[in-house]
């Protein structure tokens, strides 16, 4: 059992870092709630124990202080209907601290009754909070008993809250909530313990945002199934004609090296025999298909086509352990989403078969969700930076500051 399940939370005010950095349309509503959704089990087990919760997050990139579109009261109402949906007659009542540290967030801390729970205005607001200072996290650290991480999205950060503040716990007093301790064990059992066949999905535009976890995955990976942009810079190193299509003409020696290292560690590299071809990067262009490595000029591939779907499909099924970072095209636009839906249907049904699917990162999360497969799937993360970089090896200062 690990040691938030464990913990009694009778009469403790618990600070919990949260990830409520969710997309807001123009109204101020709230587009995806995946992140909201996912912190409200941590926020029950806290509640359940007759304990209160005091919540701090981030909202989007403020510049210059306190905005509008960048308050976390847009959030307060949804919260409440959420912790709300299964709770029949206890009605949790969500309150709204209008600064995160200063007299009237100490106050409405201190006045907190067990099964309440307390929002606090965006941290982002002060500059001191990505600055990581230490006066600031003293502040936040005096509002609450115990600190609860549960924000893997910024635990890549090392932010006031998210690393500086758990110095102020002792170390029975300062832990993971769920959807880090979540975060923590399905990216361990795929980088550390992962059954074979192991296969990583690596998509997205650039080699060189992924450089480092594709390194890093030759040395855990029996195979490594590369498409999006990314795989054109591949073909290109390889001799091939791509046409007009993405390339990163000063990545073409890494890529070969990439190719090499693959080579010499026997793991197989899987690149798209061909491609789903447009005259132009619109939703209307012309579309046809081509050979990857055998695109005419004037064209480019914006989408994997039918023997790649296949190749790869077959490869993912046999897996017992799967990494997915990235989708395999512009599946924003129908007409070149097929591959990357091919995909998310063939981890579905290795999932099915026993293997242990793990799906991060933006857009590969994006397009589960888009598809339906998001329960389909052992995990999905929640955060894209954050796993990236621990797949890349790195160890991540939100992580460290609670397990030091």
């Amino acid at each position: 059992m690990n040691k938030f399940t464990a913990y009694n939370f009778k009469d403790q005010k618990a600070l919990v870092r949260v990830d409520f950095n969710v997309p807001l349309n123009d109204s101020f509503e709230i587009t995806d709630d995946t992140r909201i959704k996912a912190t409200i089990p941590t926020i029950k087990k806290i509640l359940a124990d007759g304990g209160s919760v005091i919540l701090m997050s981030h909202l989007g990139r403020p510049k210059d202080g306190p905005a509008e579109k960048y308050s976390l009261k847009h959030v307060q109402a949804h919260l409440e209907q959420l912790l709300n949906q299964q709770n029949g007659q206890d009605v949790v009542k969500v309150l709204f601290a209008g600064d995160c540290i200063g007299a009237q967030a100490t106050e409405m801390s201190a006045a907190l009754k067990p099964g309440e729970v307390l929002l606090l205005e965006n941290l982002r607001f002060y500059k001191e909070e990505e600055k990581g200072d230490q006066a600031f996290a003293e502040k936040l650290s005096k509002l609450g008993d115990v600190y609860v991480n549960d924000a893997f999205g910024t635990a890549h950060r090392a932010h006031a809250s998210t690393a500086v503040i758990a110095q102020f716990f002792p170390g029975d007093k300062k832990m993971f909530g769920l959807v880090m301790e979540g975060e923590v064990s399905s990216a361990e059992k795929v980088l550390h313990n992962g059954a074979t066949p192991f296969t990583a999905i690596i998509g997205g535009a650039k080699v060189s945002d992924k450089i480092l976890i594709l390194e890093n995955l030759l040395e855990k990976a029996t195979d490594i199934i590369i498409g999006g942009g990314m795989a054109y810079t591949f073909m290109k190193a390889q001799g091939g004609h791509i046409g007009n299509s993405l390339c990163e003409t000063d990545r073409i020696q890494t890529a070969l090296d990439l190719l090499k290292k693959a080579e010499e560690k026997g793991v197989c590299i899987h690149l798209p025999s061909d491609s789903v071809i447009a005259d132009k990067f619109a939703a209307d262009a012309n579309t046809s298909t081509a050979p990857t490595n055998n695109i005419p000029d004037g064209w480019m591939g914006l989408d994997i086509g039918e023997y790649a779907c296949e190749q790869f499909s077959n490869c993912i099924k046999r897996s017992k352990t799967v990494l997915w970072n990235g989708p395999m095209g512009v599946f924003e636009m129908e007409k070149f989403q097929h591959g990357t839906k091919a995909i998310a249907t063939a981890v579905a049904e290795a999932t099915e078969n026993g293997a242990f699917t793990l799906v991060g990162g933006g857009d590969s999360v994006a397009a589960v969700n888009q598809f339906g497969f998001a329960d389909k799937v052992s995990y999905v993360s929640t955060g894209g930076g954050a796993l990236l970089e621990y797949f890349e090896g790195k160890i991540l200062p939100g992580i460290a500051a609670v397990q030091g």
